[in-house]
């Protein structure tokens, strides 16, 4: 086939990708366009993008393909609603309006709003996942397993691909899931389902796990082969507005916790607890899926796939000797699946492997020539200097070097969650107070959150335990040389690293390691870094604040810069500083760590 198109969308992280012969031409999330974080509506924007990049139009796609089939999934919403009437009343009567007027009337949708009429494809959900983890991997074949929340029935999936064949050979249903059970946690200790998860693995490791045993008995029974099921008399999501309700609070020791209200040894404890559960699943359902098909490797999707801790322990010990996760592991990555799927398994199309992957370091999104930042830069009347490319590195470098930091803007944006060099803000990862002052100054997020490091891949093995490569920052490994001491949140002031501002309370660190072929601009970033200070590491955080999507373009960017802490904006080979005379005050004439702390409720 030609021209495909995907689309996911009306859950979260809605997006759109385009595919040219099987190809990846573009991928991107709604959101970032919309500038709404996780935006669940249809990806007219992203749609737009996607098309434009490849200079076509919707009449010249051979097909469209959505993530997952709404009969079916309305299905399950009918029957949950039914057997558990009249509980789920209220639940039912918010949803259905908008299946009834939007949800099941697809084919319309795209006529109309694409002026496209031509051949719709409808891959199941959990299809769409499979699709994302195998067809993009470097591997011939492989095993596959996908666990998320919900898709139409399916919580998980495993099976098998083969060239250009995949085959799911068991799935676990709903209301058993092990994303809902995670997001369960997330709601119960005070963070937004759907976007608070990676919150609650960041606090796991300043708890204990003290309710591991109390979760075991109530709340989930996991078998031999890893399927599970759900006690649902402690949750309310199948048919409610909540994910929990009085008997789950009745054997946590109290309420749920109110979000922004100060943290206390009882969520880190859960965190903790959840976080072990959850990968005593994983390491069972991939021991089982191993012994099942005798496949080395092992392919993962779905939003649980962005559980990087889980993650680093299933590289680490087995029982699979090659791993890869899809960079859009969530929703997002659905629109890349079903497109693949309607390439492949619907019109028969033969296989390339790439080497490495196919995802082109999951940078797949706009990008914009220094002639157009120029252009932008000299609207606003914002000053700058511009520098040649063996210039900019060790200028930039120098910058970082003497504590400043710097927001990263180099080539196509991101698909999926993580910054990895292109919508990038980056820092010093020697200093110990960098981690708080990133936090609170630039992010205005919770303190106890880590940030993750940048690594050049021909170096990583010298500061973490690490002899892989992780070019997706979808793994956890640990910090050689680090120790940790005290309790809770003291931990934070007790680490002990050549790398403090990245190391986690637990003496680990979720790496990108980065190569000069995925992303060349970064590596000869950190390169230069090195030459300098002797250490090729970067702190890298998405290039965002709370509750905003990552920037997508260069007026993103520097309202970005103007609203915080940040030092330094490198648009492509565009350097502008605080302090050159642009209008916008120098760091420390803004907020104080405290002020900050305080006007948004943080600790």
């Amino acid at each position: 086939m030609g021209y495909i198109l995907g689309i996911s969308c009306w859950y979260h992280d809605s997006a759109a990708c385009l595919l040219r012969d099987g190809e990846i031409v573009a991928a991107a999330q709604e959101e970032r366009f919309t500038r709404q974080k996780h935006d669940p509506g249809f990806p007219r924007n992203a749609i737009s993008f996607c098309l434009t990049h490849a200079g076509i139009r919707a009449s010249d796609l051979e097909a469209v393909a959505f993530y997952d089939k709404p009969f079916l999934k309305f299905e399950r919403l009918l029957e949950t609603y039914l057997s558990y009437a009249p509980r789920g009343l209220r639940s039912f009567s918010k949803a259905m309006p908008l299946w009834l007027k939007l949800k099941l009337w697809i084919p319309d949708l795209l006529e109309r709003e694409l002026d496209f009429d031509g051949t719709i494809l409808f891959p199941e959900h959990h299809e769409s996942h499979a699709a994302s983890a195998f067809f993009p991997s470097p591997f011939s074949s492989a095993a596959f397993l996908t666990t998320d929340g919900v898709g139409e029935w399916a919580t998980a999936s495993w099976g098998t691909g083969a060239d250009a064949d995949i085959e799911i050979r068991q799935e676990i249903h709903f209301p058993h899931s092990l994303g809902l059970l995670y997001s369960a946690f997330t709601y119960f200790c005070g963070f937004r389902v759907n976007s608070g998860e990676y919150k609650l693995m960041g606090l796991a490791p300043y708890g204990e796990p003290t309710y591991v045993q109390a979760i075991r008995d109530n709340l989930i029974d996991i078998r031999p082969d890893g399927s599970f099921r759900l006690n649902m008399q402690f949750f309310t999501y199948a048919a409610g507005l909540t994910m929990t309700g009085r008997r789950f609070a009745e054997l946590f020791g109290g309420r749920a916790r109110d979000p922004e209200s100060p943290l206390t040894q009882r969520e880190m404890d859960l965190a903790r607890s959840v976080q072990e559960v959850t990968e005593e699943a994983i390491m069972k359902m991939a021991h089982h899926i191993h012994r099942e098909t005798q496949e080395p490797r092992l392919c993962l999707a779905g939003g649980v796939a962005l559980n990087c801790v889980a993650n680093g322990r299933l590289l680490r010990e087995g029982p699979f000797t090659d791993l890869w996760i899809q960079p859009a592991a969530g929703d997002a990555g659905g629109a890349l699946g079903a497109a693949l799927m309607a390439h492949y398994d619907y019109s028969g199309a033969n296989r390339r492997v790439a080497e490495g992957d196919s995802m082109q370091g999951s940078r797949l999104g706009p990008s914009f020539s220094d002639d157009e930042v120029e252009e932008f830069l000299d609207s606003e009347d914002v000053r700058f200097r511009t520098y040649s490319s063996a210039e900019l590195y060790e200028v930039v470098a120098q910058l970082l070097d003497e504590g400043n930091v710097v927001g990263w803007f180099q080539g196509r944006m991101e698909f999926g969650p993580r910054a990895l060099g292109g919508r990038s803000i980056l820092a010093d990862p020697r200093g110990r107070d960098v981690q708080r002052k990133v936090n609170l100054k630039i992010k205005y997020r919770e303190s106890f959150r880590p940030f993750a490091p940048s690594v050049a891949e021909d170096q990583a093995a010298d500061y973490f335990d690490f002899d892989d490569t992780s070019p997706y920052m979808l793994m956890v490994a640990p910090v050689r040389n680090a120790s940790i001491s005290g309790e809770g949140l003291e931990r934070l002031s007790g680490i002990d690293s050549p790398i403090p501002a990245v190391t986690h309370v637990d003496g680990s660190a979720r790496l990108q390691t980065v190569d000069e072929v995925r992303n060349p601009e970064f590596f000869h970033l950190l390169k230069a870094f090195e030459r300098r200070t002797g250490c090729p590491v970067l702190v890298n955080t998405s290039f965002n604040v709370r509750g905003e999507p990552i920037v997508c373009t260069p007026l993103d960017a520097l309202n970005c810069f103007r609203r915080t802490h940040m030092d330094v904006l490198v648009l492509g080979h565009h350097v502008v500083r605080k302090d050159d005379g642009n209008g916008v005050a120098a760091a420390d004439d803004l907020y104080t760590l405290e002020e900050i702390a305080a006007k948004y409720g943080l600790d």
